[in-house]
């Protein structure tokens, strides 16, 4: 009985993907469940698992574009698993062994005859090699003593000087006037590959275009001192994780800050449909993570409801599925406000592109010692420089610079501000 396997929807509104890679090949014999494709969507890239064991017969091309509920395999769930593989590969192996002996036998024998003759030419002076024949070839385009003495000096290879000596010897002259080669043009490579972009990326790279072309983007930017986040993490940070299993990062600090900014400002927690202003009283934030077929962004789900400890673990389950290609299209579906921290990749500052539909996204870069006044005093602190960017046709400058200075007196000041004055029951300690 041949199953005929069809794409599965993958999530709403996605009527059709294509085949990234075949992790199988024609006539194989696969198990149930076992992944036999990466389809991708112009969402996520999802791997395709076997309805049923059997013998494959692949319908689709890896590139090729299909609909859900289009047939892209077949299974005979009829056929027998191949058997007798070890016995066969065992024989198989003793008689590749034996041949393998056989010729370095022969090899041996072949390279004692050649020592025997080299030795026996050895002991013969040779008589058609002169020593003006000799000069003649040690000269072809080699420099004279003194020649090679300035070459080297300047750090230039002979190849690259013309001789006029005889023969083409290099003298003193020539590698007197020699200049080092300064990028002239030569013989170097010059290829290129082509290959066809993924759904995903080409999605990917239609919304951002869109993004450039149909908002009003501005972005404004700020810094913050981070000292009062690196004495909260070396103070807890061990004892957070021993108790919790995940480390007290960064990421938590702004998600929670960015929670805090967008209850005080939920105009920049809005989007644009039509000719309305779509406002949300909850706060779904969307996380760049990099992934093997590119950037993703997941969303944790209702952030104003999390813990320290809630946030950091979905920040590690998301980040890890990403990382593994087992991200779902749920998972990455909505998000009313964006982090992306371009810093874990040394950036020092970027005006990040909004993640359409939402109308903002917020910036993170690396940290870096800086000197910065302090009551009057000159203090070296370690600076994160952050960006949003924002629509400027729903959020106005008053909110987005407001927005942002919310976010800089929450890192600067966490105990207050997000902790309510009690780390130990903020950490869950």
């Amino acid at each position: 009985m041949a199953l005929e396997m069809k794409v599965p929807s993958p999530g709403e509104s996605i009527t059709e993907v294509e085949i990234a890679e075949w992790l199988v090949e024609d006539g194989d014999y696969v198990e149930k469940d076992q992944a036999i494709a990466e389809v991708d969507s112009d969402k996520a890239t999802l791997e395709l698992p076997a309805e049923a064991s059997g013998i494959i017969t692949l319908k689709a091309e890896e590139g090729d574009a299909v609909a859900v509920g289009e047939v892209v395999c077949l299974i005979d769930t009829e056929a027998e698993k191949p058997g007798g593989g070890d016995d066969k590969k065992e024989s198989k192996d003793k008689k590749e062994d034996s041949e393998e002996d056989s010729k370095d036998e022969s090899s041996d024998k072949k390279e004692k005859e050649d020592k025997d003759k080299a030795d026996s030419k050895t002991e013969e002076p040779s008589k058609s090699s002169t020593p003006s024949q000799k000069q003649d070839s040690y000269a072809k385009g080699s420099p004279s003593p003194a020649a090679k003495k300035i070459l080297d000096e300047k750090g230039i290879d002979k190849k690259d000087v013309e001789g006029s000596g005889k023969d083409g010897r290099i003298t003193k002259e020539d590698a007197v006037q020699a200049k080092a080669s300064m990028g002239s043009p030569g013989k170097g490579k010059r290829g290129e590959s082509k290959k066809k972009m993924s759904m995903l990326r080409r999605k990917v790279a239609s919304r951002l275009v869109s993004v450039k072309n149909d908002t009003a983007m501005l972005t404004t930017f700020n810094e913050v001192d981070m000292q009062p986040i690196f004495n909260l993490r070396k103070k807890y940070k061990e004892e957070f994780k021993e108790k919790h299993g995940v480390s007290l990062g960064f990421m938590s600090f702004f998600t929670l800050a960015v929670v805090r900014a967008l209850e005080q400002y939920p105009g920049v927690n809005s989007m644009i449909d039509g000719d309305h202003q779509v406002t949300f009283d909850y706060q779904d934030i969307s996380i760049a993570v990099s992934g093997p077929k590119g950037l993703m962004v997941p969303v944790i789900r209702n952030a104003e409801n999390l813990s320290f400890r809630g946030v950091e673990d979905e920040v590690k389950r998301l980040a890890l599925k990403a990382r593994d290609g087992k991200i779902t299209v749920d998972e990455m579906t909505g998000g009313t406000f964006t982090i992306t921290n371009g810093g874990v990749f040394g950036s020092m500052l970027s005006t990040p592109i909004i993640n359409p539909p939402q109308s903002a996204i917020l910036g993170m870069h690396n940290i870096v010692e800086r000197p910065v006044a302090i009551d009057g005093h000159v203090e070296i602190r370690p600076i994160m420089y952050v960006a949003l960017s924002y629509d400027h046709r729903i959020i106005d400058g008053k909110e987005s610079v407001g927005f942002l200075v919310a976010i800089k007196e929450a890192i600067e000041n966490p105990e207050e501000l997000l902790m309510d004055n009690d780390v130990k029951r903020a950490l869950e300690l």
